[in-house]
């Protein structure tokens, strides 16, 4: 067992990350010791960085154990950088936790200072100085690199910024310099955030907790209002909308609804949240209450400014999407599907179960003439398909005649009619070159059942034997 974290007061025993379990306890026999989670710290700090949305959307993972957020153009509205610091420093400390935080012009100089000493606070035209006491560690270099460089005398960035670039860079690879560049601003280092940006937002900062549902969702609506305007001169409407309620005490829910159609209407935007909210009554806990709420729009189309209907008639389109998009709300955008017509003659893969909400983007995947074309070459198909086409026994009077009898789950059926074959050839750009085709049949038994079998493989081909399938139910 060895030591993976370690707090400050057992760093000043002169314990180590890595070390046996047993050493560190001959040197403090009272040593409090606990089994690394690395699920759980890995959870908790995806926590804060839910948290820390409250500051910047732009907030990505650093290791196991850090965050990286980009402020730009978000500073001021917190009174400046210094005051911004103090805020996450003094919030983040009343949860329990000890925070080391710098900011600087590059990812690469705040993830150094905050991490190896560095000034809390560093200009552009102090980067230099501010990395210079720093030791080679803190520019991301692989372990076996620091090593490597110590061994020549280089073990601050100093000792880097002082050395020729082209000997660092034969005896050490591109790494090093890289690494320095990146630091210093010269070159570029984005962020990769854990979210996708929204497209527009708006939110409300509270002088006093709110506490109860409705109060949640009058702000959702006041907020849907003040995003109105930003639609309009978009000329777009939201497709999806992310509500954010960060908790007193640190914790954050999120909350998506959808729409069927481009939205615009504050009413219909608060009802949707209504209705998902109805569904998580239990897991919205207010607990000592709400601080913070955001509407977020992530995603959009452009909206058709239609006439709206008179007073006295009647809009089915509205009252249908109106419909779809409280149904998808409170029971999942699932929960309401439409069969769409695929271009492919295999059956399985003719049709597909699609999302309401979808289900004008898949009706576009094949165009209204060629589902017409493929009706019409497939013929006559069954109302109802199994999942999975059941293996049947069949008794044949020739090899590739129709089937005289046929056997499904127990049950032995006489063969009164039968039609076919029809054959399907596989999808060679889908399929393997040695998949078999199929022969369909259309079969009626003496008791007016109607079945859809197939025949898998041909008897000509004398590598594999055919096989019999139940594949539907003619009505």
């Amino acid at each position: 067992m060895r030591i993976t974290a370690l707090d400050e007061a057992a760093e000043s025993l002169g314990l180590r990350v890595g070390q046996g379990l047993a050493e560190a306890r001959a040197i403090c026999a009272k040593l409090d010791v606990i089994e690394a989670d690395p699920a759980a710290d890995r959870a908790l700090l995806k926590a804060i960085a839910d948290w820390c949305d409250r500051y910047t959307p732009l907030v990505a993972l650093d290791g196991e154990d850090g965050l990286m957020l980009d402020i730009t153009g978000c500073a001021h509205l917190f009174g400046g950088e210094e005051r911004l610091i103090r805020d996450v420093d003094h919030r983040l400390t009343a949860f329990g936790f000890a925070v080391r935080i710098s900011v600087g012009p590059t990812p690469g100089l705040a993830r150094a200072c905050s991490r190896f000493g560095g000034p809390q606070r560093v200009a552009p035209s102090d980067m230099a100085a501010a990395l210079a006491p720093l030791p080679i560690a803190a520019l991301r270099l692989e372990t076996q690199t620091v090593m490597d460089l110590a061994r020549v005398g280089l073990k601050t960035i100093a000792d880097l910024l002082a050395a020729p670039r082209p000997p660092i860079t034969r005896r050490f690879g591109s790494g090093p310099m890289l690494r320095l560049d990146q630091a210093l601003g010269r070159e570029g280092e984005p962020i990769s955030p854990r979210r996708h940006l929204p497209l527009l937002s708006a939110e409300r900062r509270l002088a006093e907790p709110i506490m109860t549902e409705d109060q949640v969702l009058d702000l959702a609506g006041r907020l849907a209002a003040g995003l109105k305007t930003s639609l309009e001169a978009r000329g777009e409407g939201g497709r999806l909308f992310e509500l954010l309620v960060f908790r007193v005490d640190g914790r954050v829910f999120r909350i998506e609804v959808g729409a069927s159609a481009p939205l615009r209407d504050a009413t219909r935007i608060r009802a949707l949240f209504e209705e998902r909210l109805s569904v998580l009554q239990d897991e919205l806990d207010a607990g000592f209450g709400f601080e913070l709420v955001r509407l977020n729009v992530l995603l959009s189309e452009s909206f058709d400014d239609a006439q709206p209907a008179l007073a006295d008639e009647t809009n089915d389109r509205e009252d249908l999407t109106r419909f779809l998009d409280q149904v998808a709300a409170r029971l999942g955008e699932r929960a309401l599907r439409l069969p769409v017509s695929l271009a492919s003659h295999w059956p399985e893969r003719a049709t597909l179960h699609a999302p309401v909400s979808d289900a004008s983007k898949s009706l576009d995947l094949v165009p209204p003439q060629t589902q017409k074309a493929a009706r019409t070459v497939r013929g006559l198909r069954p109302l109802r398909l199994l999942d999975r086409p059941e293996e049947v026994e069949v008794m044949s009077a020739v090899p590739d005649g129709p089937p005289a009898s046929f056997r499904w789950r127990r049950v032995q059926r006489r063969v009164l009619r039968a039609e076919g074959p029809e054959r399907v050839a596989p999808e060679w750009w889908v399929d393997d070159e040695d998949s078999p085709p199929r022969d369909y049949f259309r079969i009626e038994d003496t008791e007016g059942q109607r079945f859809w079998l197939y025949r898998e493989g041909l008897y000509e081909r004398r590598t594999v034997r055919p096989s019999w399938f139940l594949q539907g139910f003619f009505a």
